[in-house]
């Protein structure tokens, strides 16, 4: 059982933040913005804060990997009108995804045949409930399911010459390969493709400070980008008896002991990706 207890700042050296603001801004609106607040608030007195808050602010929500590089993107659209939609669909004739602009865990993913489905306006009413949707052109190797690709400090995450990554395989009839949508996870073996996709995002990564990441990623392109909560860790464990939290806590200690030899000269924005 774990116990609680109130901490002073003083006694905390590091703070991950772990929230998760797509679940929060239907279950706990008042936490949307908490971790990000108590994070700049921690940082203000010494401590070192990961990812970085301020590069969290810019994440909340899926409009942020519009920012990085088009060619690592699916062709996409964020919308509110049906009529753009329907457009959209015509014009990619494999089909598109549509989801919550402010979503996570796979809720209300769906996609789209053909911009002539009977229940087009029944699923662009589900998913806009919850604001913009954003569509994206489906890619066909999708139906195998999505590998997971950990980073931290803008490199590929690594032990023992193994990079953190899995295959992550949708449940028989759905389309969505995340684990909380029974989704499987299976090892995979990491391609000099899948390496180089990755070095594409770095440079924006280091730049918001994002000290570990998960990309999801299908054939040539990434779906997403993931900040906040990103899970997986421990089902590479299990497949592979490859433990990376060691290297991730060692990593953590490096910055606590650069913060201190500093004399906090450092912005916690650059000492997250050191």
């Amino acid at each position: 059982t774990l116990e609680r207890r109130t901490m002073d700042v003083e006694e905390v050296d590091a703070l991950m933040l772990r929230n998760d603001p797509s679940l929060d801004q239907t279950t706990r609106p008042w936490a949307v913005h908490a971790g990000i607040l108590f994070g700049r608030l921690a940082e203000q007195r010494g401590v070192v804060v990961l990812n970085d808050p301020e590069g969290l602010a810019l994440a909340q929500n899926k409009l942020y990997f519009q920012s990085f590089p088009e060619i690592v993107r699916p062709t996409t659209i964020i919308s509110r009108n049906v009529d753009e939609i329907r457009a959209f669909a015509d014009a990619h004739p494999k089909g598109v995804i549509v989801k919550p602009l402010q979503g996570s865990g796979g809720k209300n993913v769906f996609k789209i045949g053909s911009s002539k489905e009977t229940n087009l306006n029944q699923i662009f009413e589900a998913v806009s409930l919850e604001g913009y949707l954003i569509a994206q052109a489906y890619l066909p190797a999708a139906k195998d399911g999505d590998i997971r690709f950990f980073m931290m400090n803008g490199r590929p995450l690594m032990r023992d010459g193994k990079y953190a990554a899995l295959r992550r395989v949708p449940a028989k009839g759905d389309l969505r390969s995340n684990i909380h949508a029974r989704g499987t996870a299976e090892a995979v073996k990491v391609t000099d493709d899948i390496v180089a996709l990755a070095e594409m995002v770095r440079p924006k990564l280091v730049e918001d400070g994002m000290f570990l990441v998960g990309l999801d990623i299908v054939g040539d392109k990434i779906l997403e980008v993931n900040v906040f909560s990103l899970g997986g860790l421990s089902n590479i464990r299990d497949l592979t008896d490859m433990d990376f939290s060691d290297t991730i806590i060692e990593a953590v200690e490096t910055k606590i002991a650069m913060q201190s030899a500093s004399g906090g000269t450092i912005s916690n924005r650059l000492l997250a990706t050191l």
